[in-house]
């Protein structure tokens, strides 16, 4: 096994990771899903609505409650964030570094985006190129 597979079984195994439904169902009860992926994937594959964007390189500032650089979404530490990326193996080890930072309910949704696309759940199609 790589050192990066390693890694990311030890950081999936403290994660209570999200189904596509089950983050839609997360989502709806007030959730706040978070959107990883480079603009190039999201300008070719669509957006999940309500999703809010936020770069990955960016993503501790952004959503530490104690951060002054956090964004208005990012107000406690108990707030449940659901992370994805393209096909969520970034974003798990996204959230356990969230986690780390003390947010205790971060996770992240498995098999990311493409996965909630592929469930047939609600995704804005990009615009086509002109």
């Amino acid at each position: 096994m790589s050192a990066v597979a390693h890694l990311l079984e030890q950081r999936r195994a403290r994660l209570d990771r999200l189904d596509p439904h089950r983050a839609r169902e997360a989502q709806l009860g007030g959730a706040l899903l978070v959107d990883t992926r480079p603009a190039v994937n999201r300008e070719a594959e669509g957006h999940i609505p309500g999703a809010v964007v936020v770069d990955r390189n960016v993503l501790e500032w952004r959503l530490d409650p104690t951060s002054p650089d956090r964004g208005p979404e990012a107000h406690a530490h108990d707030l449940h964030v659901v992370l994805f990326c393209n096909e969520g193996y970034a974003s798990s080890l996204a959230a356990a570094q969230l986690q780390e930072l003390g947010l205790t309910r971060a996770t992240d949704l498995d098999g990311g985006f493409r996965a909630w696309k592929a469930a047939g759940l609600p995704v804005t199609e990009p615009a086509p190129a002109p």
